[in-house]
C-alpha cells in the first residue's frame, strides 16, 4: 500500500522508498523519511497530501506519496 491510499490521521510505519532518483532519496532521508519511520497523512488536497514524519510536517505532491509504501 502506498502513502496515497493511507487515511488521514491513522499512523503507518513506512516499508520502503521507490524512486529512482538519489537525490530525492537523499532528500527524503533529510527529512526523516525511512524505512521504519511513522509517517501520519494529516490532511489531504487535491495534488497532494500534508504529513507528520517525527516533529515535522511536509506538504508532498501525489507522485511522491505514490513512492512511499506503507
Amino acid at each position: 500500500m502506498t502513502l496515497n491510499n493511507a487515511a488521514e490521521g491513522k499512523e503507518y510505519i513506512i516499508k520502503g522508498i521507490n524512486t529512482d532518483d538519489s537525490e530525492l532519496d537523499a532528500f527524503l532521508l533529510t527529512l526523516g523519511c525511512y524505512s521504519g519511520e511513522p509517517i501520519t497523512v494529516i490532511a489531504r488536497k487535491k495534488h497532494s497530501c500534508f504529513v507528520s514524519i517525527k516533529d515535522g510536517r511536509y506538504n508532498i505532491d501525489n507522485s511522491l506519496a505514490e513512492a512511499i509504501t506503507i
